[in-house]
């Protein structure tokens, strides 16, 4: 039997189809800034998949008026952060500027990235510089929840 589209079967709740954020996550005027610049697609952690880490994804549509967007913060767990341009006929091609520190260390990404965050390692500042075209955007926490950092949402 093939279900359709989460509704119905034992394991309905583990494919999220909808954008869901924890309550208290984003506070209402960090939610106005982002949707400015980005459309977030899903939202999964274990409040909205229990057992679930967490992961985000958006579309970068184009600069944000603050910058940075993102201050240099830090978890108590691993993070993988990703941005990908949307050239189906050049996937390297970024299709923006973005700017990431690492540990003190600024990056300039203009390829597809993705990059690894240990554990307590600082991240941040988040500078996006210029968009040409849509940027996909993944962040994954090895932890249930994004909650250590909700001052990165500010």
């Amino acid at each position: 039997m093939v279900h359709d589209n989460n509704k119905s079967g034992e394991f309905a709740a583990n494919f999220v189809q909808e954008l869901q954020t924890p309550p208290g996550m984003l506070t209402p005027e960090f939610e106005a800034l982002y949707s400015s610049f980005a459309q977030r697609i899903l939202w999964m952690d274990n409040n909205v998949c229990p057992g679930a880490f967490q992961m985000n994804t958006a579309w970068y549509k184009s600069v944000p008026e603050r910058d940075p967007i993102f201050p240099e913060h830090s978890h108590p767990y691993t993070e993988i952060v990703g941005f990908f341009g949307s050239n189906p006929d050049n996937p390297d091609d970024l299709g923006a500027v973005i700017e990431f520190g690492l540990n003190g260390e600024m990056h300039r990404l203009t390829k597809s990235t993705m990059i690894f965050c240990p554990k307590d390692s600082t991240h941040g500042p988040v500078r996006i510089v210029s968009v040409d075209r849509p940027v996909f955007h993944f962040s994954v926490v090895m932890n249930a929840e994004y909650a250590e950092a909700k001052d990165v949402y500010k």
